[in-house]
Order: structure tokens, then C-alpha cells, then sequence
């Protein structure tokens, strides 16, 4: 047969069908062609999938282009950190054991990074610190997702991330939570970062305005202590000397235990009763441009320089003299 006329035959004409139509006057539709003549017909059609297959993946990648769900590597300096830190810091340990994970088996799982809104070319992270800061030290690109992020989405996803992966201990979380408010996100923000309730939320920012960050950044991640101790240290704190419990466990030996330690010892130094300033009777004697100042266990004697200049240095080479008086009017 022809191939002008297998063509006809594959896209039959309505009016010329009754030409081509079998005896027992079956539809076209039922015509099965030679097998000699699929060939061409056979040839097209796969041809035209195969063009439909391509664009399909283009359209396809172009689409998780998009949503950001193609890795790519990039250069761990273009990348900076987020806008607000979740963390206290990277424990070193924690890190090189994560070295040597990525070195053994490589960066299972991607970063997630937003190009920066200020600096063209380079990149934000929105979760996966520890991971970008492990490939900078073994000098390897950093596998990564990249995403056009507004920044309620950034800490948003930022925080759900961290809180899947258990990686912040509980006051971590707290000061990400303070973080996020001073920079006026509002509360519905703040709750879907950290995946918690309102009350949850208000109990993680009583505790950051009952403990100092100072003292925060002196104990540590603490991750094993969670938020009743932290709400308990807070109150303590009311009637302790913050300063000195600081300046306790900034010194060196504190610095060498774990920070789950240092909570402790801030616990109890929080919970040891200051002694209480001794009453002070203060006393001027008429004429005489002295202040006496008396408590329980001894008196001083505070002299007004710029009203009698000199006068205590009068007093003070004569107090022998005195006390020899004072004796002798005792009897010694």
C-alpha cells in the first residue's frame, strides 16, 4: 500500500469512508493496520514523546527550581548566617564529630539558604549551621537548598527545623524566642518557629527577664536542664548577688565542667542566703564636725575635711594619749 494512502488510513476522512470501510461494515475505529505500515506512523509518534518526555522534566525542574527543591553546591563564603542566632554557640566537640561524619559519608542533608536581601551573590542560611560551618573546615562545597524566603518564613522554618531535630536545649530556644520578639515579630511568628502554645511562649520570656544573658552566656546551652529548673533559678535569682554567681562561673575552674554543671552551681549559689548588711546608727555630735557611724560590732569615725581641715589628723596623734586615759579611768 502506498504511504500516501497509509496516511489517509491512519487520519481517515468522514467523507471517504465508506471507500475504506470493511465488508461487515465495522467502524474505522476498529481497522488494525499492516504490520509493515506501523513503522513510520510508529517512528513519528515516538519521536513526539520523546520531545513531550523533555519538556515534561524542564517543566519539572524549572518547577522545583521554584520551590526550592533542587540541591545545589555552593561556595560555604558566599553563605553568611541568619539575621538571628538561635544558638549560644557551635560545641567544638559536637562539630568534630560532625567533621568526621561528613568526611566519612558526606552532608546527608542539605542546608536550606535564601539569596541575601542585601548582598547580591551571596546567600543567608536559614537552617543548618553546624553543617555549613562543618564543610568550611573540611573545605568542600556545601550541599544546600536555595529559597525565596521572606524573613517571617526564614525564622520560621529556622525554628521548626531545629525543633524536629532536638538540636536547641530548652533556654536556647528561649533566647531565640526573645530574639525574634525585639525584632517585632509578632506572637503567631514566634509560636510556629518554636512550634508552641501561648502559654509555653510566655514561660520562656519570664525566664529570660528573670536570668541576666550575662549569667545565660556564662552557664551555657545547658542541655539537659529544661524549663521548670530554669523558671526555678529565676526566681532564686530575686534575693541573690547575680554579679558574684557570674563572676564565679566565668573564672577558669568553672569554664573546665560541662555547662549542665555550671547550671547547677548557679543553683546553688542562687539558693545561699546572703548575710545581711549590718544596721548602721549614724550620730553627729554638736559642735563638733564628726560623724559617728556605730554598728554591732565597732563604730567609725568620719571626719568633715572641708569643715575642719586638719582636724583629723589632730585626733590621730592624740588617740594614745587617749586610750592611756581611757585605761586608767578603767582601773588597768
Amino acid at each position: 500500500m502506498a504511504r500516501k494512502n497509509l496516511i489517509e488510513i491512519s487520519a481517515p476522512n468522514p467523507e471517504r469512508m465508506d471507500a475504506v470501510a470493511p465488508r461487515d461494515n465495522r467502524p474505522i475505529a476498529g481497522f488494525v493496520p499492516q504490520e509493515r505500515s506501523a513503522t513510520p506512523v510508529g517512528g513519528i509518534t515516538k519521536t513526539l514523546g520523546n520531545i513531550t518526555e523533555k519538556m515534561e522534566r524542564a517543566s519539572e525542574l524549572e518547577r522545583q527550581l521554584a520551590t526550592g527543591q533542587t540541591i545545589v553546591e555552593l561556595d560555604p563564603g558566599l553563605i553568611d548566617a541568619s539575621f538571628v542566632s538561635d544558638r549560644l554557640a557551635i560545641d567544638a566537640a559536637e562539630l568534630a564529630q560532625l567533621v568526621e561524619q561528613i568526611r566519612e559519608h558526606g552532608q546527608q542533608v542539605p542546608i536550606l539558604v535564601r539569596p541575601h536581601p542585601e548582598s547580591r551573590g551571596r546567600y543567608q542560611v536559614a537552617y543548618g549551621h553546624r553543617r555549613l560551618a562543618a564543610t568550611r573546615e573540611i573545605g568542600i562545597r556545601v550541599r544546600a537548598v536555595v529559597r525565596d524566603l521572606t524573613d517571617g518564613q526564614l525564622v520560621v522554618s529556622q525554628g521548626q527545623e531545629n525543633s524536629a531535630r532536638t538540636n536547641l536545649s530548652y533556654i536556647e530556644r528561649a533566647l531565640f524566642a526573645s530574639r525574634l520578639e525585639e525584632r517585632s515579630f509578632g506572637r503567631d511568628v514566634i509560636m510556629a518557629a518554636l512550634g508552641v502554645d501561648k502559654a509555653a511562649l510566655s514561660r520562656m520570656l519570664i525566664v529570660i527577664r528573670q536570668v541576666p544573658l550575662e549569667l545565660v552566656n556564662a552557664i551555657g546551652a545547658a542541655p539537659d536542664i529544661g524549663r521548670r529548673r530554669w523558671l526555678e533559678l529565676g526566681e532564686r535569682l530575686e534575693k541573690a548577688d547575680v554579679e558574684k554567681i557570674i563572676a564565679e562561673l566565668s573564672a577558669d575552674d568553672a569554664r573546665k565542667i560541662s555547662s549542665d554543671e555550671r547550671f547547677q552551681r548557679a543553683l546553688v549559689l542562687a539558693t545561699k542566703k546572703t548575710a545581711p548588711k549590718p544596721a548602721v546608727a549614724k550620730t553627729q555630735l554638736s559642735g563638733v564636725p564628726v560623724m559617728i557611724k556605730k554598728t554591732a560590732s565597732g563604730a567609725t569615725f568620719v571626719f568633715d575635711g572641708k569643715t575642719a581641715p586638719g582636724f583629723d589628723q589632730f585626733v590621730q596623734e592624740r588617740l594614745k594619749g587617749l586610750f592611756q586615759e581611757f585605761n586608767k579611768d578603767r582601773g588597768a
